[in-house]
């Protein structure tokens, strides 16, 4: 049978198998040799695991929906660059499930924000974020200050972190209830936004 521009485009099926066929090699081409580039699936120098209590802290900026108005993927441009920092890399994301990636720009992004302010200022802003950025619409996260955290939750899920391949040690999984324990839901979410971007920090 031979293929001619004009039978192909009378036969919707046809056409339809040869357009899968077409976007499975493009995309195989394209995502394939993705898995087999060492700076994509290896760590970031002096990049560490998250602590029980980032962790914990990372679960909760994802219940709270902060990653639906900020990013945590800075582009190569200079526009950004200039604003917050170096460029985001694979090798800093490679322990996070799900990694929170993303161009949105409802708030600003927050990749970079690790030891650019005090515990203190965080506690505040997560309180009231207009008292310190008028122009804020974040809404204030007032529960979180006297939310207590479980010490039973947090084992599991360092132990199942490691069956995917982060390094977490059996001394760190025994003692991660204890690392939690008497911390509030603000404490644990301040603790995740002071590591963010801290393993590749040139600004």
């Amino acid at each position: 049978m031979k293929f001619t521009h004009d039978k192909i485009e009378r036969n919707v099926g046809l056409m339809i198998i040869l357009i899968i066929l077409v976007v499975s090699v493009g995309g195989l081409v394209e995502i394939v040799p993705l898995f087999f580039q060492r700076n994509l699936t290896e760590p970031v120098a002096g990049l560490k695991p998250y602590t029980a209590l980032q962790l914990t802290g990372r679960d909760i900026y994802i219940r709270e929906g902060c990653h639906n108005c900020h990013s945590q993927m800075i582009r190569p441009f200079r526009a950004e660059t200039e604003r917050y920092g170096h460029y985001s890399v694979a090798g800093e994301f490679v322990y996070d499930r799900p990694f929170q990636w993303g161009s949105k720009r409802t708030g600003p992004d927050l990749h970079r924000v690790g030891g650019k302010y005090s515990d203190e200022w965080h506690r505040l802003h997560l309180r009231q974020p207009r008292d310190l950025v008028p122009e804020s619409n974040m809404p204030a996260y007032t529960w979180l200050e006297k939310a207590p955290l479980n010490p039973a939750e947090i084992a599991p899920k360092l132990r199942a972190l490691r069956t995917l391949g982060v390094p977490y040690t059996d001394d760190e999984i025994n003692k991660a209830a204890e690392a939690v324990t008497g911390k509030t839901e603000e404490d644990a979410l301040i603790a995740y936004l002071q590591v963010l971007g801290t393993a590749l920090k040139t600004k």
